[in-house]
């Protein structure tokens, strides 16, 4: 726990460094980030995705008779075996997955898993099954392990224009919401205490050295970075892009498609045009972002993943939509992910309730990124051990 000394010793020193953006200062007064620290980005598709209609088994006879208005015919779908494409409009996708920078996580949730998107969600949120669950999310966990209290460091954030989601609640550390990378420069003239007391003198290097991180920052935002479609999403992943490139130490960031609350993923009604669009959104964002980091060879200290709270039912409802079902597809994307297709396609002909059965928990997923890729004890974070999944090279 952080003591009474530690507390008051950072707040004065976040004081004492006047007109330096708080988040600067507390990634300055860490050691320097090491080149090869590895970075999580975790992605929300708000709303319970159709994967279904994102990994098409296009193959199969009971797809196209359980979709008559909604399925993807195979002649437009991006083929990635003799059963599954991606949908038409995730050319970006079938790009990564052919270079092997994408793997497609198959049949994901929880055995009893709640079709309510608060509890649903809140489960993916906890990493806990069990109503009510921990009062901290896991990825504020996780971030409470990675935070050293002596240094101060900033571990994680949030990028996005929605309240900020249970997963980043934490209990040692407060993990910030940023909505514009420009509002992290340090203004110009940035007051520097004075004075020869230890806590001033550490003041005066915590400002020094955020002023340099602004300064790498803005260099970094005058230089544009890479090519990014004009998507929400794809804003969000730029600003991810530049604070790693800028050197924050930022282990972990959170970020969401679809709108937070019930999401725009949620198509109940006339799914297929809005769910075209959000795919594209998906696919061409992630593309972009990973191809930024690529070029400056840093994609390969990255990971990102991205989960629903739950998938769609193989049915559709009548409205030409789809309702809450059970198995969804989890996609990782990094220079260090073993791509292709991770597990078994869900049967079509063997339901839960119209959904996709789950045949791999969600826990391992979150064990294997935790345990092997942020180099944490996953036990403590998510309660128990869970089995890796095949999904990083080693």
């Amino acid at each position: 726990m952080t003591t009474r000394r530690e507390f008051l010793k950072v707040g004065a020193l976040l004081s004492l460094a006047a007109g330096v953006p708080r988040l600067l200062v507390r990634s300055a007064l860490a050691a320097a980030p090491a080149q090869d620290q590895t970075i999580l980005v975790v992605l929300q598709l708000s709303g319970g995705n159709d994967g279904l209609n994102t990994v098409i088994p296009f193959a199969d006879d009971l797809y196209h008779k359980s979709r008559p208005t909604l399925r993807q015919v195979a002649a437009k779908a991006h083929r990635i075996s003799d059963q599954l494409a991606f949908h038409p409009r995730m050319d970006g996708f079938a790009r990564l997955f052919s270079e092997g920078m994408l793997a497609v996580v198959q049949g994901v949730g929880c055995a009893k898993s709640d079709r309510n998107h608060p509890g649903a969600m809140h489960m993916w949120h906890t990493a806990d099954p069990q109503p009510p669950g921990p009062p901290t999310g896991w990825l504020g966990r996780a971030a409470d392990q990675l935070w050293q209290p002596a240094a101060a460091n900033l571990p994680a954030a949030f990028i996005g224009a929605i309240p900020q989601p249970f997963a980043a609640n934490a209990e040692r550390v407060i993990i910030p919401t940023v909505r514009n990378a420009r509002d992290l420069l340090c203004p110009a003239g940035a007051a520097t205490a004075a004075g020869g007391e230890p806590l001033l003198a550490c003041a005066r290097r915590a400002t020094a050295a955020a002023t340099a991180t602004s300064a790498r920052l803005d260099t970094v935002l005058r230089s544009g970075g890479g090519d990014y479609p004009q998507f929400r999403l794809a804003d969000e992943l730029r600003i991810i892009a530049q604070l790693i490139r800028a050197g924050t130490g930022i282990r972990i960031y959170f970020t969401e498609l679809g709108g937070g609350g019930i999401g725009g993923f949620d198509n109940h009604a006339g799914q297929l045009g809005n769910h075209c669009s959000l795919l594209e959104q998906l696919s061409a964002s992630i593309t972009a972002f990973a191809r930024d980091l690529q070029r400056d060879g840093l994609l390969d200290r990255v990971v990102l993943m991205t989960f629903s709270e739950f998938g769609r039912t193989v049915h559709e409802n009548g409205r030409r939509g789809t309702n809450h079902g059970a198995a969804q597809p989890v996609f990782v994307v990094g220079g260090k992910v073993k791509g292709g297709l991770v597990g078994a396609h869900p049967s079509l002909a063997d339901l839960d309730q119209d959904g996709q059965k789950v045949h791999t928990d969600f826990r391992c997923v979150y064990a294997t990124l935790l345990d092997h890729w942020l180099g944490l004890e996953s036990r403590a974070i998510l309660g128990a051990a869970h089995p890796p999944v095949d999904f990083l090279r080693t």
